[in-house]
């Protein structure tokens, strides 16, 4: 068995995957890699076959029609033989010192009589033309260097959440939960970060820069105008995440730990998507913001209050065009500090 199984989705990516699958080759005979050609038109798959010839024991193929982000990722797991499972996007890369480390982590973790269910890394915007790239960091809310459980997670900044790009789930945990997520829909990195967290019980954080995240390509899915034309997709991800959280509650609220991370978590999700609609400046995405607090206050009269009345939920939903100009101006200083989009 395979210390780790990587999958890269890809989508018309052969202009940059080489980059992703060469930093992730470093990790030899422990990693099995996993490029999943979801139905492109370009010479996504000649390309990926070329590394699976040259490194036949370390990366597969997996050619499927196209189903999106979310089905390139349930393919990846459906193929994963590795014990721990990762995603890497087709254009993002790692960092090989973090990368080492972390594979000497895990393969010390599987050997201890705790079972790892996740690990959590940090991870780094590297932003077209920036001069400085922000480092996402967790050591102000978790332990370091230690195994632990959701009793020692402490209190993220405001805005602050574990991204795909910081987790490493174990591949069973994964399967127990059930995780499928949606095809044809963006945004649904989340619901996969999201859904396994009541299955997770240990835990390991490592301060190291393991993930580079790119962002500066006009058709990014996480573009701000992408993401406005895009909004209905990130609605529907933000219902599937409430239904998720009302359908669990009673397990995710049984650790009080637990249920604060996941219902901060929402709060941001929830946020994203007021602004969106919100910036796009149309009355029907204005009734679509509505729309969707009462799909929430509908779902479960808490969740709607606990957000609504929380600051992030408040500064969403000012009155009037004064208060929608206030939010916007929060977007903005927030954009500018964590460099995102």
């Amino acid at each position: 068995m395979k210390l780790l199984s990587v999958a890269i989705p890809c989508y018309n990516s052969a202009a940059y995957m080489g980059k992703c699958i060469e930093s992730l080759l470093v990790g030899g005979e422990d990693v099995e890699i996993i490029v999943v050609n979801d139905g492109s038109s370009d010479d996504t798959s000649k390309i990926a076959h070329r590394y699976a010839d040259r490194f036949p024991s370390i990366v597969r193929v997996v050619d499927k029609e196209n189903g999106g982000h979310g089905s390139a990722v349930n393919s990846g797991l459906d193929a994963a033989t590795g014990l721990y499972y990762k995603v890497v996007d087709s254009d993002d890369w790692v960092k090989e010192s973090a990368y080492m480390a972390i594979l000497d982590k895990l393969r010390e973790l599987s050997g201890s009589d705790k079972v790892l269910d996740m690990l959590i890394s940090n991870f780094v915007y590297e932003k077209e033309g920036a001069e400085k790239k922000k480092v996402m960091r967790f050591g102000h809310a978790l332990p370091k260097d230690e195994i632990f459980t959701w009793d020692r997670v402490g209190h993220f900044h405001k805005g602050q959440y574990i991204l795909m790009h910081s987790v490493i789930f174990r591949t069973k945990l994964l399967r127990e939960a059930g995780i499928r997520l949606p095809e044809h829909t963006f945004y649904v990195d989340n619901v996969f970060v999201f859904e396994p967290l009541p299955y997770v019980k240990n835990m390991y954080y490592m301060d190291v820069n393991f993930y580079r995240y790119y962002i500066g390509r006009e058709d990014q899915s996480v573009n701000e105008k992408v993401m406005i034309g895009r909004v209905d997709q990130q609605i529907r991800v933000n219902k599937i995440m409430i239904d998720y959280m009302v359908d669990n509650k009673k397990k995710i609220f049984a650790n009080k730990h637990l249920k604060n991370y996941m219902i901060n978590y929402l709060d941001i999700i929830t946020t994203i998507s007021s602004i969106m609609l919100i910036l796009s400046e149309t009355e029907e995405n204005l009734e679509k913001k509505k729309e969707l607090w009462k799909y929430l206050k509908d779902k479960d009269s808490y969740l709607f209050y606990k957000l609504r009345l929380g600051l992030l939920g408040n500064t969403m939903n000012l009155p009037g065009k004064g208060g929608r100009k206030v939010s916007a101006t929060g977007y903005r200083i927030a954009q500018r500090f964590y460099k995102f989009n």
